[in-house]
């Protein structure tokens, strides 16, 4: 799996709050997280206080490139998990995919392995991290985007050898503990 090669940005995008943030590694999820899941729904973009996306695609656009396909891959991503639509998230996934099942890694070939596994990675806690994140509001910098912690990253997955073109998908879901 290659990711989309960094853009070099004379704005380095670093914060206190950033220090504090997990970057994507292997996919954990929580088996001890209560069985029931809660009634989810999505955040829309520019919900609350007016929020301006303009300044997360500028982010995108210096470091990732093409917040078109990050804003679409996000509200799909969004929309499948609030639905619980096992399916769907699996189709947004970049695989191969290393999840934490039972307390064990386990690398997912695909996405009927992920949908076989999908409870135990997204969680009910993860699902509500995602589905309340806001578009405007979204970290990013050369590893992709995330959401909440780092239970969720986004980035994109060059399609051919020189990376002019990239789909976006789903790289990590993980408990931020």
């Amino acid at each position: 799996m290659q990711t989309k090669p960094t853009r070099l940005a004379a704005v380095v995008l670093v914060s206190a709050a950033a220090c504090q943030r997990s970057e994507p590694a292997a996919v954990h999820a929580r088996p001890s997280d209560p069985p029931a899941a809660p009634t989810l729904a999505v955040v829309p973009p520019d919900a609350g206080n007016g929020d301006d996306t303009s300044a997360v695609n500028a982010r995108i656009q210096t470091v990732l490139g093409e917040p078109a396909k990050y804003e679409q891959a996000f509200a799909s991503f969004q929309k499948a998990v609030a639905a619980h639509d096992s399916k769907a998230v699996a189709a947004l996934v970049a695989y191969p995919f290393t999840a934490n099942v039972g307390g064990r890694k386990v690398k997912l070939p695909d996405a009927a392995s992920f949908v076989r596994h999908y409870d135990a990675i997204v969680t009910p806690v993860i699902a509500n991290v995602i589905t309340r994140q806001r578009y405007a509001d979204l970290f990013v910098n050369a590893e992709g985007v995330m959401f909440g912690q780092g239970e969720a990253w986004l980035n994109g997955i060059c399609k051919d050898a020189a990376c002019k073109d990239f789909d976006v998908r789903v790289i990590a879901i993980q408990s931020a503990n």
